[in-house]
């Protein structure tokens, strides 16, 4: 440090001047630096007063859902039905008759817009209130599969006009009627078996499962289905016998006796067991097997049976 009155050098220590004895002056300290205020914080957000809920104004609509995520489905591809919808149980009963023993026909009653079909030619007779209508009911696919089942293309539809008409169908063979109450469930008739229905009632033909039934049940490959609601009649060769099955029980019937049978019934041709039963039983190679369970209608004769009873009475040509 220098004296100020001579310029002598002195410690910087040193509080007078060593050589004229000046007071020496030491420069003030520099003030400590001030720390700066922290800022003011910020003023608290208003709160809301409290208002008449009379005149208080709606909370605000929650803001609407995402879209949600589409995704690419393939287009859906449309199969043509494979079969007619069954057409709906029939509002009234069927009122009909039957009548004529062995040699049998029915006699149905019909009200003003009521209506029954049957093949081509089925009619014996009919009141003047009924008219005729000939078509090909189904189609041509179900008109072909009525003629391989033993039904003719065509179909003729019988519609009264008038209160309280009849009209008589006749069986085309010695035999019987029977009168089948179709509730949805499908019935298998024997080939040619089928005489008349109500329109609600579906006629079809119905394909033997097996190769053995198919050929040697006596009806063939091919045999009638009746499905639907209403009531169906059918033609029996020779008297009509009704069994229904239990689950499990079986009847063994010789070929073309069986009518008629449900759905439900399992039916399958079996070969008749033992040698001596083949060549001297005189029932044939086959036998027929109805399972149950399910209701059956037999036949005490058949078409064919009874053609061969009276072949031998038939005259020869050249004889007398």
């Amino acid at each position: 440090m220098f004296c100020p009155n001579c310029g002598n050098p002195n410690n910087d220590e040193a509080r007078f001047c060593g050589k004229c004895g000046t007071p020496l002056m030491r420069p003030a300290a520099p003030p400590p630096p001030q720390k700066s205020a922290p800022p003011p914080a910020p003023p608290p957000p208003p709160q809301p007063q409290p208002q008449n809920p009379a005149f208080a104004a709606p909370p605000p609509p929650p803001p609407p859902p995402p879209p949600p995520l589409q995704t690419y489905a393939p287009p859906a591809y449309q199969t043509a039905p494979t079969a007619q919808p069954v057409p709906a149980a029939p509002s009234n009963p069927l009122r009909y008759k039957i009548f004529g023993d062995n040699l049998p026909a029915v006699s149905i009653r019909l009200d003003a817009g009521e209506s029954i079909f049957t093949e081509s030619g089925g009619m014996t007779w009919m009141d003047r209130g009924i008219v005729m209508e000939t078509n090909m009911k189904g189609g041509l696919m179900k008109g072909l599969g009525r003629m391989i089942s033993g039904e003719s293309l065509f179909m003729a539809t019988f519609t009264s006009q008038a209160a309280d008409q009849e009209i008589v169908i006749a069986s085309s063979f010695p035999g019987s009627i029977c009168a089948l109450d179709l509730k949805g469930s499908g019935i298998i008739v024997q080939k040619s078996g089928f005489l008349c229905a109500q329109p609600s009632v579906m006629l079809s033909a119905h394909v033997v499962r097996g190769l053995a039934s198919g050929l040697f049940g006596g009806e063939g490959f091919i045999l009638q289905r009746l499905t639907g609601f209403g009531t169906a009649l059918i033609e029996i060769d020779g008297s009509l016998v009704e069994r229904v099955l239990a689950p499990g029980e079986s009847i063994r019937v010789d070929t073309g006796n069986v009518a008629a049978f449900e759905e439900s019934v399992v039916y399958q041709v079996e070969t008749v067991k033992g040698f001596k039963n083949i060549l001297f039983g005189g029932e044939g190679l086959f036998i027929t097997t109805l399972t149950g369970p399910g209701k059956v209608w037999l036949q005490t004769m058949t078409l064919p049976g009874f053609a061969r009873q009276i072949l031998p009475f038939l005259p020869k040509s050249g004889s007398n």
